[in-house]
C-alpha cells in the first residue's frame, strides 16, 4: 500500500513538472504569438518530428481558438494595432515555408477564417539548414520537405489571410557570417520578397532564434519593421522590444493539453 501512494505521489510530481497545470493563466489581453514549422505528418524514426504538427492536430488546434473566441492576427497587423487588440488575441506564424504550409495549412486556416505570417527563405529549394546549427543535424532530411513554390506563395498572398515575412536567403547561422554577409542574408531577402512578390515585407524572423545586437540593428537597417525569436513566452507588445518578440512553440510531439497550457502560459511545463 505504501509503495502505491509512493508511486502515485511521484506520477502527481511529474505530471505537475511536465504541465505546471496549476499555474495561473498569463492575462489574456497579451496576444498569443504561436510558432509553427510544418503541418504534416510525423516520419517515423525521423528527427525534427518536432516540427510536424499534423494536419488532424493543427484544425484540432485552430478549432479550439474558434471557438473559444479567439480573433487572429497577422504579426503586422497584431502590431499596428497593439494599443486596441482586444483580449484572446492570436498570431499564427510558419517559419521556413514548406509546401504544406499552402496544400494542409491554407485550407484549415480559410475554414475558419484564421490569419498567418509565413517567414520565408528565398534561397529554399533542394536546400539542407539543419546543419547550420548543430552539425550533427546535417543531411536529418529538411533538405527532403517540399517547399513553397512562387505560384503557391502567390496564392497565399491572394488568400488575404497571410503574410509573407523574411527568414534569410538560406536559412544560414547569423552567428558564422561577417558583417557584409548578414546584411545579404537579410536585406537581400526583403528585396527580393517585395520585388517578386509586388507586396511590402515587413516582418523578420532569425534563423534558429540566434541572432545578436548587430543582427538587430540591421534588420532595423533594411526596413523590417518588426522580427520574432524562438524565445519562448508571451509578451506585452506595447512595451517589449518589437525586434525580439517571443513566441510560443506549438511541437508535433504536443497532446491537445499541452497546446491548451501553452495558450494559457506561454509554456507546456516548467521548462518548455
Amino acid at each position: 500500500m505504501i509503495w502505491i501512494l509512493f508511486i502515485l505521489c511521484l506520477n502527481v510530481v511529474y505530471f505537475s513538472y511536465r504541465y505546471v497545470w496549476w499555474k495561473p493563466a498569463v492575462d489574456y489581453k497579451y496576444p498569443r504569438i504561436l510558432m509553427y514549422h510544418m503541418i504534416r505528418d510525423a516520419i517515423p524514426g525521423k528527427k525534427f518530428n518536432s516540427l510536424r504538427v499534423s494536419p488532424k492536430n493543427f484544425e484540432r488546434q485552430v478549432k479550439y481558438l474558434y471557438e473559444n473566441g479567439w480573433q487572429s492576427y497577422t504579426i503586422s497587423e497584431a502590431l499596428e494595432q497593439r494599443e486596441v487588440l482586444p483580449p484572446k488575441s492570436v498570431v499564427i506564424t510558419f517559419d521556413d515555408g514548406y509546401k504544406d504550409n499552402f496544400t494542409n495549412a491554407l485550407p484549415i486556416l480559410q475554414k475558419y477564417n484564421f490569419k498567418a505570417t509565413i517567414y520565408l527563405v528565398v534561397n529554399r529549394h533542394n536546400r539542407d539548414w539543419s546543419g547550420e546549427r548543430k552539425a550533427k543535424n546535417a543531411g536529418a532530411g529538411l533538405k527532403d520537405e517540399l517547399k513553397l513554390s512562387d505560384y503557391d506563395i502567390n496564392k497565399l498572398i491572394s488568400s488575404e489571410l497571410i503574410e509573407i515575412g523574411g527568414h534569410t536567403m538560406t536559412h544560414s547561422n547569423l552567428n558564422n557570417l561577417n558583417k557584409e554577409q548578414k546584411e545579404y542574408q537579410i536585406c537581400q531577402s526583403k528585396k527580393e520578397i517585395e520585388e517578386k512578390f509586388s507586396i511590402e515585407c515587413n516582418s523578420f524572423a532569425y534563423p534558429f532564434g540566434i541572432y545578436d545586437t548587430k543582427d538587430k540593428e540591421i534588420v532595423q537597417k533594411c526596413g523590417y519593421t518588426n522580427a520574432v525569436t524562438t524565445k519562448i513566452g508571451i509578451a506585452d507588445i506595447k512595451i517589449c522590444d518589437i525586434f525580439e518578440i517571443p513566441r510560443i512553440t506549438v511541437s508535433g510531439k504536443d497532446n491537445f493539453f499541452a497546446f491548451v497550457l501553452k495558450l494559457k502560459n506561454g509554456k507546456r511545463g516548467v521548462k518548455k
